[in-house]
């Protein structure tokens, strides 16, 4: 810890509001943009907060957690900072609360929102955490974060969510008016047809809600092709602004999940086609990628020259003539048809979600967590789209028109996930194929967050 002064105990730095932030941003006609970061070391999480700020761009910082604080186990956590042990993220729950103050201290602010992302199914550890050091936005959910993450029971992540939230909205007694994100958008990360991703984001913000919050985000992860991801978000803000008209939320766009073009210019390329997404669909956010993303972990001059990549595909975007319709494929249907069902199973949203995926009304493609049904399935058409293969016992049959795809066996699923990869490297090489031979993909592209 030495060189990181430490500040008192009612020292803590201000952070109002996030969700305040993203919306000033976008009322200026400015895209925010975040990278994923957390390094466990606390001189270099203050450097890499300090990068970040400093970016060429409109940024919000990112604490990314260690493995051993999402899962709980604080006495690992510990015990690695002892030993000197290599952590993949900050272990806010271990450090010293004046400790992560300095790190924050100067840095977050009106001007410099700083979240917390972290992985958890079950976070309440977490969330004391952060709002010990004076900070009050993060994200995740009861569905997203437990059915890809771990193996831990819905109804437990549920019960535990419920109890975090209401944890985290009891910061507007005293004025705050702090801000939770939905992973709900992104689940497995990719092949995941769009009206599933929109309705789990829905559900999560409308389960926020119920419990207190008033500050949202809603997530959706960018999937192969443009036009279906254009409707896509298009859809999800239409639902928020229906379902959800009187909290403060924006929508925030992920850079894609799965397996990540190798080369510099193809990774650079997938990165400017979303941050060019995000401003055609209204999306206040983007969380980047880097052109290291295939390879290893990015360095936080890699995160900047992300950051700063993105920002300047949106700033130019916004010269462009804006989006003004998208064909309606079906997918506003298949996502009213999925939350309708869940809403009706119980006036409590997390019972109803836990209804639901015991039903297999909702139902995630290539999720092989105990409490999903597993009989969905999708596929990546010839068109560049997901479709679903198989719809088990969702709500959905028929709405989205069309023959289904047949199921995907093991070479046709490898392709799929490796479909992006050789797309952008192909077009950063300015040849129509670069490369067959697909990268192995980790858990079906799936990331931590």
């Amino acid at each position: 810890m030495s060189g990181l002064a430490t500040a008192p105990r009612g020292d803590a730095p201000a952070t109002p509001g996030f969700g305040a932030f993203v919306a000033r941003a976008r009322a200026a006609g400015t895209l925010v943009v975040q990278p994923r970061m957390g390094m466990a070391d606390p001189l270099r999480m203050r450097d890499g907060l300090l990068a970040t700020r400093g970016a060429a761009a409109t940024t919000v910082g990112t604490i990314t957690l260690d493995s051993y604080t999402r899962t709980g186990d604080l006495a690992a956590a510990r015990s690695a900072l002892t030993e000197g042990v290599g952590l993949n993220g900050y272990p806010i729950a271990s450090h010293p609360v004046d400790v992560t103050r300095a790190v924050l201290r100067g840095i977050a602010d009106a001007r410099f929102p700083v979240q917390v992302r972290h992985g958890s199914a079950m976070p309440e550890h977490i969330i004391r955490a952060l709002l010990a050091v004076g900070l009050d936005a993060t994200e995740g959910g009861p569905v997203s974060y437990c059915l890809p993450y771990s193996r831990t029971p819905l109804s437990e992540a549920v019960a535990c969510w419920r109890r975090s939230c209401e944890l985290l909205a009891s910061l507007r007694e005293f004025g705050a008016e702090p801000h939770l994100e939905t992973f709900g958008g992104c689940l497995m990360g990719q092949l995941c047809p769009p009206s599933l991703l929109i309705a789990v984001s829905v559900l999560e913000a409308l389960f926020f809600r119920q419990h207190g919050l008033r500050s949202i985000s809603l997530s959706y992860a960018q999937q192969p092709d443009r036009g279906q991801d254009e409707e896509a978000l298009t859809v999800l803000g239409r639902l928020a602004d229906e379902l959800l008209p009187d909290v403060d939320r924006h929508l925030v766009l992920y850079a894609y999940m799965g397996v990540f073009p190798r080369t510099p210019g193809g990774a650079r390329l997938l990165l400017e086609d979303a941050a060019r997404l995000a401003v055609r669909t209204g999306a206040a956010r983007l969380i980047v990628k880097t052109t290291a993303e295939a390879h290893r972990i990015p360095t936080v001059g890699e995160n900047v020259t992300a950051l700063e990549t993105a920002a300047a595909a949106a700033a130019a975007e916004r010269l462009r003539p804006p989006l003004t319709a998208v064909p309606d494929t079906g997918i506003e249907a298949e996502a009213r048809a999925l939350i309708g069902a869940v809403l009706e199973l119980d006036t409590d949203i997390g019972r109803a979600l836990v209804r639901a995926f015991a039903a297999g009304y909702l139902d995630v493609p290539y999720c092989l967590h105990p409490d999903n049904a597993g009989r969905a399935r999708s596929s990546l058409g010839p068109d560049g789209r997901l479709h679903w293969s198989s719809v088990g016992s969702m709500p959905i049959a028929g709405l989205s028109g069309g023959p289904r795809p047949p199921i995907l066996g093991s070479a046709d699923l490898l392709g799929a996930l490796s479909h992006v990869q050789w797309s952008y490297d192909s077009r950063a090489a300015g040849t129509p194929d670069l490369d067959r031979t697909p990268a192995a993909p980790r858990e079906l592209g799936h990331t931590t967050p």
